[in-house]
């Protein structure tokens, strides 16, 4: 009924063993003679390269790609030559890179990444002229990889998204044909090569997808850590600065430059304080050492910069403490303190006010898109910058400023000490403020203080009766004052929806008097200007903060894409011994401005739920909100704490190690329970034959002699002679036979028999 020849034609089938041993016998079977996988194989190099380009605005593909096309014809049509004189000039080609590739490294100390892509590149090339064998081949797709991982770094846009795909999709096909040869499977010819390419297209297609929407799950629900435990941070390219800098001077490129009166662009009015104008399209009005709210108009978005921080947060530019009743001013503009840096490094420190509260170090790298004014964005308290030019500046209000205007591609690096917002403990801070404090930071016009002053104790005093707060706090610290009034305004005032709306300032009418009493309401900035002012209307130091808000978070490319619209102004409160605080009265804005307590370790996921609940009923996406976000909750608690282990010495590196192997060793434990779980599910649903002929199959498995798949039941049973006694051999042959028989002749086999023997086969084991 069988042939038995069928068993004798597996037995001569070639192994992977021999097949090694005869490629070690003859130099001539190792060359690779695959024009397809040589194709793919440069086609990945392309891809990487390209994609450095794209990533970090380079041409390294016009020089690159034409050179490596001539190496790898050059290396097929020679493959099996010596190829001697070639692989010395190789030689020496190599020594050249490395030679520039050192001396391009001491010129960018700042960030070597370009210059290490720049070598892969070169030594690619001159290694393209010499890849007779698989294995050469192999290093050329390992350099391919390392160009996509360094595009990957520098990337800062979606542009890189489907370069990475072309590469998956050339890689896969790849990978199979670098498979097959490594298993020594006959090359055939170049037709049937690309017959075998196409006719396995809808595999490819499949894998590709299947890799697609698995890499895009993991990378959904993959935490987020801080990142940056390096001290060696992006900058850019040294900049040379001509002249004395004193940094008294801001340059904005839309508005008046101070100190010589010359006219950087379009925004009329702010040369002169308080008077009718009308705004810069492209430039926000509030980064200058004057801030002219008598100016009407709208901005025309565009992206200025891309940041990339360990914590969402606002980019802080500069602050004003003197109001002048149509906007503000910084009245200690030329008391900067200027810092350099080393010639030998980037590194400048800063000097942030001590704070008894507890903070925590943020690193934020900026990379400038459009041109900005020489005031450098920062997180809150900066200590340390990484910045191109050898000197910059501190002013009194804690802004940095820089020698030279932020110009497109331009690259620095700030490390933030920022402290935690303990309401706790700021509500427990004194009202014991010092004289400078006192001095600059309560200043209020006359015409309007006893005005202001009123409103705003009657605010406070009718807290109970307006109840606009739901929660439980009594207004008796500075902090829950600040709060409560930040969200009256934000209740009781509005912005008109057209921006000409709101009219112009009279010239003796103050903006704080319009807004409260006549208008009620204004624009976004003015919220902040009125909060401010009655804050120091009882006695509160507060100052007004220009900055931009976080922006859009872009969670492929892990960066906050922001905007010149996302530019405002809120209010900043002095607690002693804590610093200052920013409190947001802007409607629609979050009330506290995004800071480090605000968790980005599951952000891509949040992302997501965000977008499934805006099609979901309120009260289903309320129910789920509260489940997932307990969930949430718990577990990032739970992550950060096991992280915290490892830095409270070595009782905490303990602890967390055996933490770490219990929860590995009860993990492996369940799933090896859960693979037996489904195991005995299958097989209770297969026929009792199949069901003892599997159970054989999993057995044997476990004495190390598993079927191959190519294998047939009865080519098994044969070889299961060479392997096994002879009486566990037979044992395994009938229940084969009888296997075969049932499932290919519809024969009824003797179940109880072959269960006894099977039965008494593993009792004798």
């Amino acid at each position: 009924m069988f042939n038995s020849s069928r068993i004798s034609r597996f037995s001569r089938l070639p192994i992977v063993a021999n097949w090694r041993q005869n490629n070690q016998g003859s130099p001539l079977i190792s060359v690779e003679d695959s024009i397809s996988l040589r194709m793919f194989v440069l086609g990945l190099v392309i891809m990487g390269t390209v994609a450095v380009d794209i990533a970090a605005n380079t041409k390294f593909s016009l020089w690159s790609v034409p050179l490596n096309v001539v190496g790898a014809i050059w290396s097929y049509r020679y493959r099996r030559h010596p190829n001697i004189p070639v692989k010395f000039c190789i030689a020496i080609g190599m020594l050249v890179a490395l030679g520039a590739f050192f001396g391009r490294l001491l010129g960018e100390l700042n960030d070597t990444r370009l210059a290490l892509a720049e070598l892969l590149i070169q030594l690619q090339i001159l290694h393209s002229f010499d890849i007779p064998r698989r294995k050469d081949l192999g290093y050329s797709i390992v350099i391919g990889l390392i160009l996509l991982g360094v595009a990957a770094t520098l990337s800062q846009t979606l542009a890189f998204a489907p370069v990475l795909l072309l590469f998956l999709a050339i890689a896969l096909p790849t990978l199979v044909l670098n498979y097959r040869s490594q298993l020594g499977l006959t090359q055939p010819t170049v037709k049937k090569q690309k017959l075998q390419i196409t006719s396995k297209l809808p595999f490819y297609f499949l894998l590709f997808t299947v890799v697609i929407v698995l890499g895009l799950g993991i990378f959904a629900i993959l935490p987020r850590f801080p990142g940056y435990q390096l001290r060696t941070f992006p900058v850019s390219s040294p900049i040379e600065v001509k002249g004395g800098f004193t940094g008294k001077s801001i340059i904005n490129p839309g508005y008046v430059r101070q100190g010589n009166g010359e006219n950087q662009g379009s925004g009329t009015g702010e040369g002169k304080a308080g008077q009718p104008g009308k705004i810069d399209d492209n430039f926000y009005y509030g980064f200058n050492s004057q801030m002219n709210q008598n100016l009407r108009g709208t901005m025309t978005p565009k992206v200025v910069m891309r940041v990339r921080s360990q914590a969402e947060g606002f980019w802080r530019v500069l602050a004003f403490d003197r109001y002048t009743g149509k906007g503000w001013e910084i009245s200690r503009n030329e008391d900067v303190t200027t810092l350099k840096r080393s010639p030998w490094s980037y590194q400048i420190y800063l000097s942030p006010p001590a704070t008894s509260g507890k903070t925590r170090e943020v690193v934020q790298t900026y990379t400038v898109v459009a041109d900005l004014p020489n005031l450098i964005p920062a997180m809150t308290y900066p200590k340390e910058i990484y910045f191109p030019t050898p000197v910059v500046a501190v002013d009194k209000e804690d802004g940095l400023r820089s020698p030279v205007g932020l110009s497109e591609d331009l690259t620095y690096t700030v490390i933030s000490e920022v402290p935690y917002r303990d309401r706790t403990a700021l509500g427990k801070a004194t009202t014991d403020y010092p004289q400078h404090i006192k001095k600059y930071y309560l200043q209020i016009p006359p015409e309007i203080a006893p005005k202001v002053r009123q409103l705003t104790e009657e605010i406070l005093a009718n807290y109970s009766r307006d109840n606009v707060s739901r929660v439980s706090k009594t207004l008796d610290s500075t902090y829950e004052k600040a709060l409560y009034l930040a969200q009256y305004l934000k209740q009781r005032y509005s912005i008109p929806e057209n921006p000409f709306d709101f009219p112009y300032l009279e010239e003796k009418e103050d903006l704080v008097e319009a807004f409260l009493f006549k208008y009620k309401g204004g624009y976004p900035d003015h919220f902040s200007t009125v909060l401010t002012m009655m804050l120091r209307s009882i006695g509160i130091p507060a100052r007004l903060v220009a900055g931009f808000s976080p922006g859009e978070f872009n969670p492929f490319t892990g960066m906050y894409v922001v905007r010149n619209t996302d530019a405002y102004a809120m209010t900043e409160v002095y607690f002693p011994n804590y610093g200052w605080f920013a409190f947001d009265p802007i409607p629609n804005h979050p009330l506290i401005p995004p800071s480090i307590e605000d968790s980005q370790t599951f952000s891509v996921l949040r992302q997501f739920w965000n977008w499934v609940a805006g099609w979901l009923p309120t009260p289903v996406t309320g129910l789920l909100n509260n489940v997932f976000g307990a969930i949430f909750s718990w577990v990032t608690k739970a992550i950060a704490w096991f992280i915290a282990l490892f830095t409270q010495g070595w009782l905490g590196v303990l602890t967390g190690l055996t933490l770490a192997t219990t929860i590995a060793f009860f993990g492996w434990l369940g799933w090896v329970q859960w693979r037996e779980w489904l195991k005995h599910r299958w097989l209770s649903k297969l026929p009792p034959m199949e069901k003892l002929y599997q159970q054989m199959l999993q057995w044997t498995t476990t004495k190390g002699l598993g079927k191959h798949p190519a294998q047939t039941p009865l080519e098994y049973a044969q070889v299961s002679y060479q392997h096994h006694a002879p009486a566990t051999a037979q044992v395994i042959d009938e229940i084969s036979q009888a296997y075969v028989s049932w499932r290919y002749g519809g024969h009824t086999p003797n179940l109880q028999q072959l269960r006894q023997k099977w039965r008494d086969l593993k009792k004798s084991q």
